[in-house]
């Protein structure tokens, strides 16, 4: 059985938790409190160097870390990780995305807010991540516009990773409001029948 250290609360883990529901992946989930230093400790260093969540550890006791790398190691071979390699590459273009030109603005705004309060010290850190991440939104609202999923004409890991963060962005200040077509995709990536809540 695998074992994931990490806070559901983070999109970056909870893309995990998403990803293991729909494919009914059997799995321990242990809790690691970021803001009480828990990922600062020699025992989980060892486990990752870089002290961030999510960890994967496999049943032989290696481990796998970087959330998109996660998802692309469960996914193989399901139909959320096409076998088509122009399809594979646009889900890898997309979950680069995510992790160059969307979570450093929309993920660090919402940390800031939700996990920190909003402290005055950060507030102009926070007002400036409001552009970039809305020119990411816009991204995904044009090509969200054109075709129901991000890569491909089906779910994939793609929109698992995109899905994490957006579904909350607003956490983090960002209205999705006048993004209908990010409103909609929201909406069916949350009908697949095994969907997992962030809150659940």
């Amino acid at each position: 059985m695998y074992k994931v250290y990490g806070d559901i609360q983070s999109g970056n883990c909870y893309k995990i938790k998403l990803l293991m529901s729909y494919l009914e992946i059997e799995h321990e989930w242990l809790h690691v409190d970021i803001l009480a230093g828990e990922t600062q400790r020699d025992e989980f260093k060892k486990m990752n160097p870089n002290a961030r969540i999510p960890v994967l550890v496999l049943g032989d006791g290696r481990t796998l870390t970087e959330s998109n790398a996660i998802l692309n190691f469960l996914a193989d071979g399901s139909n959320l990780l096409p076998t088509d390699r122009f399809l594979r590459a646009q889900v890898l273009q997309w979950q680069f995305f995510e992790q160059y030109s969307h979570e450093p603005y929309i993920a660090t705004a919402r940390y800031i807010n939700k996990y920190l309060g909003l402290p005055e010290e950060r507030r102009a850190e926070y007002e400036g991540k409001q552009a970039g991440g809305h020119k990411a939104l816009s991204v995904m609202e044009q090509r969200l516009g054109k075709a129901d999923f991000l890569a491909g004409d089906a779910l994939s890991i793609a929109d698992i990773s995109l899905y994490a963060y957006t579904h909350v962005a607003h956490e983090g200040g960002f209205d999705l409001g006048p993004y209908t077509a990010i409103g909609n995709w929201i909406e069916r990536v949350e009908q697949h029948s095994n969907y997992f809540a962030m809150n659940d």
